[in-house]
């Protein structure tokens, strides 16, 4: 069994190496928050899908038809918003969802000792999966626009 040694400047100068050391439970949290997420909802992976697109359609409808911005050169609308949603809500849900795993987790971060920052990047795990999941949305979009580009 190791010990744990508390000294003062211990803590950032070996923290890599405990994060290396507790990545079982870095992979077993991130898992878990995935699992979660996607069990727990009606719609499950759906959820990740309909929430982006439903709002790239009324920044669309609110955008596009009744302001009538128009987007640069000859990139469909919807495209253009929903690529610039993509990094936004990868980042907000990222930041609300790891700020909320400390909260939620507080009994095991006061109880045990391990790397505190392995919470939060669970929690930004699971958001990174949300972002791939809208990432393929996002090329299906593309081919539905006719909007890829092949080797030139």
């Amino acid at each position: 069994m190791d010990e744990v040694v508390i000294e003062a400047g211990r803590g950032f100068k070996n923290y890599w190496t405990d994060l290396w050391r507790y990545r079982e439970l870095f992979y077993f949290l991130a898992w878990r928050d995935i699992v979660v997420r996607y069990k727990q909802t009606v719609i499950g992976i759906g959820w990740a899908l309909i929430r982006p697109f439903l709002t790239m359609v009324v920044f669309t409808i609110v955008f596009n038809k009744i302001a009538k911005f128009e987007s640069p050169g000859s990139i469909p609308y919807p495209l253009l918003v929903f690529a610039a949603m993509m990094p936004w809500q990868f980042f907000s849900t990222a930041l609300s969802e790891s700020s909320n795993s400390l909260i939620g987790n507080a009994n095991l971060i006061s109880k045990v000792y391990f790397p505190r920052l392995i919470i939060p990047a669970g929690s930004v795990i699971t958001s990174f999966v949300d972002f791939l999941i809208t990432l393929g949305l996002m090329a299906a979009m593309m081919v539905w626009f006719g909007f890829y580009r092949t080797g030139e």
